[in-house]
C-alpha cells in the first residue's frame, strides 16, 4: 500500500482553512477518486512541534491511500487539474507531497 501526503507548511503570513479542506475539498477528492482506487483520506491538523512550545512545523496534511503509485497516477490523472484549482479555496501554501510505502512494523 502506498500513501500520498499532501503537507502544508505552516508560517507567518500563511492561511489554511480546515472547515473548508476537510468538509469540501476532501469529499471532493473522495466523490472523484474514490472508484479510481482510492483505499482510504485521512486529515491531519498540527497542534504542535516536538519541543515544548514549538509551533506545529505543518498546518495540515492530508492522506491518500492507495494499493500502488500506479492506481494513484491513473486516479489523480484525470482530476488533478480540477482537484489543484480548488487549492486556492482554503489556503495561500503551496504544498509539498510525498509518496511513501506504507510498512508495518
Amino acid at each position: 500500500m502506498v500513501r500520498i501526503s499532501v503537507l502544508y507548511p505552516s508560517g507567518e503570513g500563511k492561511k489554511f482553512d480546515v472547515d473548508y479542506y476537510v468538509k469540501k475539498h476532501m469529499p471532493l477528492v473522495r466523490e472523484r477518486m474514490g472508484t479510481l482506487g482510492l483505499r482510504r483520506i485521512e486529515v491531519d491538523r498540527g497542534l504542535a512541534g516536538g519541543a515544548p512550545g514549538a509551533p506545529a512545523p505543518f498546518a495540515c496534511v492530508g492522506h491518500l491511500y492507495f494499493d500502488t503509485v500506479e492506481a494513484f497516477q491513473q486516479a489523480i490523472a484525470p482530476h488533478g487539474k480540477e482537484l489543484f484549482a480548488d487549492v486556492p479555496n482554503f489556503t495561500n501554501i503551496a504544498p509539498q507531497v510525498q509518496i511513501s510505502e506504507v510498512l508495518s512494523a
